[in-house]
């Protein structure tokens, strides 16, 4: 899908052409090293960061290797029992990212309604392909789970979400948790999900959209599959290839209709509802991957985040309250 600069939604354009200058690599190798750079810089700006308002605290999970995940968590200054517990995994294409990076996201979901939010610092695709970063996130699920009373979270029912790659461990989660059958999710927000590494809708095919584009994709799906590329994927690797979407957790999503996970985030929530589940979903024209984080002030970035919040509002109230009763 081509995308020219009047697609491109008005209050977006500038930021999207000036970020895209600073991140845009001409080929593999240079995106490969600009990972590597990303991670030093983020851990040496974000890294251990609190966000002003939460009650911020850092807290490590065991693997079953004996090594330990880092997770951040974050709760309201007030005092909080038998509230939701939202897993939330940060994006930057399996390749990049902290938890602290979403804070904003956080302060947000904890004033729509309470909740405690845990963070994983999974690991990235530079240092561990496919499973490593979905093992990380089951393992902080399940320690969620027989948890829940330290962290102020019910164990019965936990909630998952996260942006971009996040987004894509969110709904690979969703399915993994589903068949191992030891816990259960009840809410998730995959937002514009990277899920499909076969790249063969029209969205994901030779675009040329600002921050994300074709060949950042097929680069990032390389390095988090590993040996895998090319192959049998899993479908705990790439949802999309999911065939079985029966008895999934209720979803909220959005995505931009020029970005290259457009398709298959709507082929994604279609066959959610298809098998009966309830999804909240919008598009937002002439929106590129990521815009709500690019430029957060932007209206269309404000009306993005009011329905995500309101949607989130709905399932603490619907699919979590209901089965406290």
């Amino acid at each position: 899908m081509k995308v020219t600069h009047k697609m491109v939604d008005k209050q977006l354009r500038t930021r999207g052409m000036l970020f895209n200058l600073l991140v845009k690599k001409s080929n593999e190798e240079k995106f490969i090293a600009s990972m590597h750079h990303s991670k030093k810089r983020m851990e040496k700006s974000f890294r251990g960061k609190d966000v002003k308002g939460l009650d911020c605290s850092e807290d490590w999970v065991k693997r079953s290797d004996g090594s330990s995940i880092r997770v951040r968590i974050y709760r309201p200054l007030h005092q909080v029992e038998d509230v939701p517990g939202v897993l939330w995994l940060h994006g930057g294409g399996y390749a990049q990212g902290l938890p602290e990076m979403s804070g904003e996201m956080y302060k947000r979901l904890i004033q729509a309604g309470d909740c405690v939010i845990v963070a994983p610092d999974y690991r990235l695709s530079i240092e561990a392909p496919y499973p490593a970063a979905l093992e990380d996130a089951y393992d902080v699920l399940l320690w969620m789970k027989d948890n829940a009373h330290e962290l102020g979270i019910r164990n019965d029912q936990l909630m998952a979400g996260g942006e971009s790659a996040g987004g894509g461990l969110t709904a690979a989660l969703t399915l993994y948790a589903r068949d191992k059958g030891e816990v259960n999710i009840a809410f998730q927000m995959p937002l514009y999900p990277m899920i499909d590494d076969r790249m063969v809708t029209e969205s994901a095919r030779e675009n040329n959209a600002y921050i994300w584009d074709t060949k950042m994709n097929r680069w990032a799906w390389k390095l988090y599959l590993g040996d895998l590329y090319g192959k049998e994927v899993p479908v705990y690797a790439a949802p999309a290839r999911a065939e079985d979407y029966s008895s999934l957790p209720p979803a909220a999503t959005f995505v931009g209709d020029i970005e290259p996970f457009r398709d298959e985030t709507i082929t994604y929530v279609e066959n959610l509802k298809q098998n009966g589940t309830p999804v909240d979903f919008e598009i937002y024209k002439g929106a590129f991957h990521g815009f709500d984080i690019i430029h957060p002030k932007a209206k269309i970035s404000r009306d993005a985040r009011d329905f995500l919040m309101n949607a989130f509002q709905y399932a603490v109230k619907h699919y979590f309250a209901a089965q406290k009763k």
